[in-house]
């Protein structure tokens, strides 16, 4: 971290004689893209001029969040005093030009897998500006969204950042949902088993939303009962793309990560443990997440 603190002390410094005759830093800007008729926005920092200035760090949100949530904003200000360019994207989550948290009374019609195509058509359209290299990073839900995407990642993809990414199992889904409620999970999947519609019958609690008025039966059983694994590390199995793993110690919301990959040997994760931070690497916990993420990026050129 002392590299980050004088790169930035650096910068200040070479600023302070040309203030008021050019403007210092980034520059940001919403871009967006239409993909199945809905329009996709993000918000691209620009910290060098061109797309080809070295790699282009993607960042993906956790769930029902935005791209203007402290993490995300965070970490493209701390890459931007670097000289990193990125791009925050935001979700559809099934909404066009959506802005902002998720409101849980509109109808949920998203589903957790729907990410990749969102993120492979956003790498797509870096590539067509010029970007050679990209590192797709994920917090939380966006960490096991961007494991599953890198799974067939175009080539341009040269590495990964997986911060605090979700974990999930059958057993602890249906534990959480519980304790949540105060509901049985296995009830209400047996309710859309039942279900002959696209929607389910009653107001649902479903993941951060209490009684939502509207959830599809397709969305529900994307996250409850996927076809698919949800388990980052499971995702991370076969992978022999550059990855970064990081996990808080003091993290209550994805806690068994540690865990798991106690038990795994995969030669292509880097993992590691930010001693104090929890799930949303606040303060000088996020500058740590930076320096591992430039080590990363040092790595792949």
């Amino acid at each position: 971290m002392k590299q980050l603190f004088k790169n930035r002390l650096l910068k200040s410094i070479w600023a302070l004689p040309l203030a008021g005759f050019i403007s210092i830093g980034a520059t940001a800007e919403e871009v967006s893209i239409t993909l199945d008729g809905l329009r996709l926005n993000g918000e691209l920092n620009m910290a060098l001029e061109n797309h080809n200035d070295g790699p282009m760090v993607l960042i993906v949100h956790g769930t029902l969040a935005h791209n203007g949530v402290e993490i995300v904003t965070t970490i493209q200000d701390l890459l931007a005093d670097e000289d990193v360019n990125s791009l925050s994207i935001n979700l559809s989550l099934g909404i066009d030009d959506r802005h902002g948290t998720y409101d849980c009374s509109v109808p949920h019609l998203h589903r957790h897998q729907d990410a990749n195509n969102e993120v492979a058509a956003w790498v797509q359209w870096l590539e067509q500006r010029g970007t050679e290299q990209i590192i797709v990073v994920g917090h939380s839900r966006g960490g096991s969204q961007v494991a599953s995407y890198s799974q067939q990642a175009a080539n341009s993809v040269v590495g990964q950042v997986l911060i605090a990414p979700m974990t999930w199992s059958p057993t602890y889904a249906a534990e959480a949902y519980e304790s949540r409620y105060q509901q049985s999970l296995a009830s209400v999947v047996a309710i859309t088993h039942e279900q002959q519609g696209e929607w389910m019958p009653d107001k649902t609690n479903f993941i951060y939303c209490e009684d939502a008025p509207k959830v599809s039966v397709a969305s529900f059983l994307s996250y409850y009962e996927p076809t698919h694994t949800l388990n980052t590390p499971d995702l991370l199995l076969a992978t022999t793309l550059p990855t970064l793993l990081i996990a808080g110690s003091e993290d209550n919301v994805v806690k068994d990560l540690p865990q798991q990959m106690a038990k795994l040997e995969l030669p292509a994760v880097e993992f590691f443990v930010i001693d104090g931070a929890d799930h949303y690497f606040r303060d000088l916990y996020a500058d740590e997440v930076v320096e591992s993420m430039l080590n990363l990026i040092e790595r792949t050129q």
